[in-house]
Order: C-alpha cells, then structure tokens, then sequence
C-alpha cells in the first residue's frame, strides 16, 4: 500500500491537472465560507476597515467580472505559451525531456492561481444582490480578496513568463536533469548501502535456474518501482529465495519473469500474486527508482545537440559535465548491495542485474561517443572528464579498469575520425594525462 500511495505521489506530481484541481477546490470553498462571513458582520464594522471595498453592489458586480475574465483570458494565454515551450524542448532536447517540465510545480501553482481566482470571483459574483433584488447584499471582503487574487494572478504573469524563458534554455535544463541524476546517485550509491568488492555478486544454489518457480509478467510496460521491504517480508514468511529479474528502469514482456523464486515447492499462487502486486508497471521509464534514467536523458540531449540539425558541441559538452559529477559521486560512494537480507540475516531477495558503477559509467559514454566520434571537442572533453572521475574512485581498480576501458574506445574512435594533425596530437595528450592519473591513483592504493 505505501509503494502504491508513494508511486501515486510520483504520478500526480508529473501532471497537469492534480495542483490546479486542488486550488480551484480550495477557492471555492474558501469562496463560500467568506461570503458567509461577510453575512455576519455587519456593514458598519466592515466601514471602520478603510481598505475594505466600499462600493456598490453594480460596482461590485463589474469589478469581479473584469477580474474573473481577465484571469481566464490569462489562463489561455498560458496554456498557448506552455504548449510552445513543450513543442520547443521536445523538438530541440528531446520527448523525454517533457517528463521533467511535467513535473515543474512552478508552472502548475500559476495555472492553478488564475484558475483558483476565476473560481473564486465567479461564485463570490452569484451572490451580490442589489437593492432591487431580495435584500441588498454586497460581500465586501469577500470582493477585497477577488481584486487581491486579480493583483496577484498579474504577479504571477510576470513570473510565468520569466520561468518559462529560463526554463527552456539549454543548459539549465541540463542543470535540472544533472541536479536529479547527482541526488539519485547519492541515494543509491551510499556508503551505508555499500558491500566489500569481493561480495559483490552473490552466489546462487547451482539448480535455481533449473528449478525456481517462475513469477511472470502479466502486462507489458517498464518497471516503475517495486517494494523491496514488502518483497523481504515475503520471503521470510514463505521461507524463499527471490531473485528479481527486472529492476525499475527495465521493460518486462507480458509472459516473462518478473521474479524467480527457490525452491519452487513452497510457492503457491497466493505468494505469487502477492509477489507480482509489489512491482508497479507503466508505459514509460520514471525517475522514481531508475538511477539511470536521468543518465539517458542527458545522454539523449547530447545526442540531439551533436546531429547536424542542431550542430550545437557545447551543449554535450555541458551534459558530459553533469555526467561525469555523477560519477564522481558514485566514485565516492559504495557500489550497492544486490542482496538484501531479513532481520535474522538470511538472504532473501537477490538482484540479478543490480545498479553498478559499469552500468552507470556505459549510460553516460556509449552513446554520446558512438553519435559524438567525429566531433573533436567532444572526444577531448569526455576524456578530460574521464580524467576527473579517475581521481575521484578512491583507487578502486574495478572502477579504473572500466574508465580505461572507456577511455581507449574513445581515443580509437577519435582518432579514426580526426583528419587534423593538431586534433590528433590533443587527443593523445588527453588520453596520456588520463593514464597519468590513472597511474597514480593505482600506485597509491599499493602503498596502502
């Protein structure tokens, strides 16, 4: 029930409608109680308050609606811009970068002001009476707050119009999705959640495969989330060894595994729905518990920011810096465990494609050197920052090996693709400085 309400949160958070829904509720209630307010007092204390509207009730009347229409006017000014901006980032950074804008409360708390004011102007506006009319009756704070929210929603305006501006700028988008990738490598990759190198892959009984009953898929989607916790306890309850098959991030076949689970005679189907119920599945990658999404998307922004379309290298280069930041924070910090145990210490739940520094590290070079080899500068700044993240492993030799490693298919790929004699002697001169460094964060782990 947790995974489900947190997964929820994560889901309305990346929406729309679910803010604005929630202030235009929150103004027509509050509408109602301050005309009700309004009611109880009387006109003379009402009079004593010199900021208080003191007009009439056609001058009340043509005050809201002036407010109510301007504010929804604005709203569909809004709307117009919020659309080209995502037309915009889509077309330049990528679809995938809209799931970050989606997720902008800025842009969701102004729709839901102008419409919070619209709300509250037109149900306040129902209730004035003139003298005509049964019992002359004008809500005098009740309108003082209409003509606030109207000030307010100008305020707003101006600060929409700025947010947007900065908002689809190249690299503070990168910022935000580099920002994102370094807080979910800090999580994931924290000393507490740490194992020695040596415990790193966990050995499983010669037979499972062979023999662990099979949990599978019944859908087809991404792996969004999963209840680690609620898994554990399940296995200690039915005495099981779970292996996950598809951690978040990974799409799963309607048909395939989701879980295997050893030995397969104390698996009934109650445990196997009970098992399939923690895993939460969707049709697209999230950065709920998908340390690598973040990773893809500036991989993708790069990419786009190198075709010949946009032809724009400092854009890649700038997403190879949020990378490589990334890394030096995983360099910094533990591998993650794949295993997680029960509270007597048993294990009870294995993954088998864990996060790891190797996978973190091909996220965040593969693609951008295979679309990137023949841009010089771009070769040259993913060795520099190769070269950083070296100094930052703590002389861990796995972590080194497979920076060297992608650090020689980088130098072979940019030299197969610079012509010029200068561009070739700075890329060697790069990759020897990387090797440099590499020497020297080896040769003091062996005097430790």
């Amino acid at each position: 029930m947790k995974l489900k309400l947190l997964h929820l949160i994560e889901t309305l958070r990346s929406t729309y409608w679910f803010i604005p829904t929630i202030m235009a509720v929150l103004a027509g209630v509050g509408a109602v109680l301050l005309v009700q307010v309004d009611r109880f007092l009387s006109a003379r204390f009402v009079d004593q308050l010199g900021w208080i509207y003191s007009g009439g009730p056609e001058g009340a009347r043509a005050m809201l609606s002036v407010v109510a229409g301007s504010v929804i006017g604005t709203a569909g000014v809004t709307f117009s811009i919020t659309i080209a901006a995502l037309s915009l980032a889509s077309t330049q950074l990528g679809p995938r970068i809209l799931y970050n804008f989606m997720r902008d409360t800025g842009n969701q708390f102004v729709l839901g002001t102008f419409i919070a004011t619209f709300v509250f102007c037109v149900l306040v506006l129902r209730t004035i009476r003139g003298a005509d009319e049964s019992g002359r009756f004008v809500p005098a704070i009740s309108i003082t707050l209409g003509l606030a929210l109207g000030l307010l929603s100008m305020g707003v305006l101006i600060y929409f119009i700025h947010h947007v501006a900065v908002s689809i700028q190249a690299p503070n988008v990168v910022a935000v999705i580099g920002r994102d990738l370094a807080d979910e490598v800090e999580r994931e990759f924290a000393p507490e959640n740490g194992i020695p190198p040596e415990k790193r892959t966990p050995g499983l009984p010669d037979e499972f495969d062979r023999d662990a009953a099979v949990v599978e898929s019944t859908a087809d989607g991404y792996v969004q989330a999963l209840d680690e916790n609620a898994l554990v306890e399940i296995a200690r309850r039915a005495d099981l060894l779970l292996v996950i098959e598809r951690r978040p991030g990974k799409f799963v076949p309607e048909g395939m595994p989701l879980v295997r689970a050893w030995p397969a005679e104390r698996m009934n189907l109650g445990w196997e729905s009970d098992i399939r119920s923690r895993f939460v599945l969707g049709w697209q990658r999230t950065s709920e518990q998908d340390v690598e999404f973040a990773a893809d998307q500036l991989s993708e922004v790069a990419i786009r920011a190198l075709s010949p379309a946009i032809n724009d290298p400092f854009t890649a280069m700038g997403c190879l810096d949020w990378l490589g930041a990334a890394l030096c924070r995983a360099a910094h910090g533990r591998t993650p465990d794949p295993v997680r145990v029960d509270d007597e210490g048993r294990v009870r739940v294995v993954y088998r494609h864990p996060i790891t520094f190797s996978g973190l590290a091909d996220a965040a070079f593969v693609q951008i050197r295979q679309f990137g080899a023949r841009s010089p500068s771009v070769m040259l700044r993913m060795l520099e920052v190769i070269t950083t993240v070296i100094r930052s492993t703590r002389g861990d030799r796995d972590e080194i090996q497979v920076l060297l490693e992608h650090a020689e298919t980088i130098r072979r790929a940019a030299l197969d693709n610079a012509e010029e004699p200068r561009d070739r002697h700075d890329i060697e001169e790069r990759y020897q400085t990387l090797l440099r460094a590499a020497g020297v964060m080896l040769g003091e782990v062996a005097q430790a």
